[in-house]
């Protein structure tokens, strides 16, 4: 008797903790992104979620 293949389901999108959005960004933001990029050896979305991190765990509502 032949063994069958067993193919998983392949996850949806989104299931492994991210989700994808695109928003609007000056140009003078993008190319300060870059240059960090560039220096750090990061990728901008990398370092995008590193800021955003960075930001909401020291931001204050008044």
């Amino acid at each position: 008797m032949k063994e069958k293949l067993i193919i998983n389901k392949k996850s949806i999108k989104g299931e492994d903790g991210y989700k994808t959005f695109s928003i609007r960004i000056k140009d003078e933001t993008v190319a300060r992104l870059n240059e960090l990029a560039d220096e750090t050896n990061r990728s901008r979305n990398e370092l995008i979620n590193i800021l955003l991190d960075y930001a909401m765990e020291n931001c204050e509502v008044k």
